[in-house]
């Protein structure tokens, strides 16, 4: 089967909150955003846009898989610790393949801040499916 080249596009969400992705393959994508301009109320980044960040990265691994296979991914579950917040600079989010399925992906996601401290770790899985007309 003839692989298809998929690459990251961003979203609407992900342009707003300023992510840029670094690298991209099915086996690992690697995603970055401010932490200005993503901060809660008591001026820490948001625990919910670093769940957006990990789910970004997560999915759009699963796609570029799917792709591969002429199918696209869509997401069927994510879970997240948060261990710290960041306080300025930018928050990395690094997808790693768990399993690459057929019908299944599951990425495991670490966000960590320009220090190198993990800041959350997430799981996602995504449901590999048939392209909709």
């Amino acid at each position: 089967m003839e692989q298809e080249l998929w690459t990251i596009q961003l979203g609407e969400l992900d342009k707003k909150m300023g992510v840029e992705v670094l690298e991209q393959s099915a086996n690992k994508v690697v995603a970055r955003m401010p932490i200005d301009g993503n901060r809660q109320s008591l001026g820490l980044l948001h625990g919910g846009a670093m769940v957006s960040l990990a789910e970004a990265a997560g999915s759009w691994a699963a796609v570029i898989h799917a792709s591969s296979m002429g199918k696209v991914a869509v997401g069927v579950d994510i879970n997240a610790t948060h261990h710290a917040s960041g306080l300025n600079g930018y928050v990395t989010a690094t997808a790693t393949a768990i399993r690459l399925g057929r019908t299944l992906t599951s990425h495991e996601v670490v966000l960590h801040d320009d220090a190198g401290k993990r800041l959350c770790t997430a799981r996602i899985t995504n449901a590999i499916v048939d392209k909709r007309a």
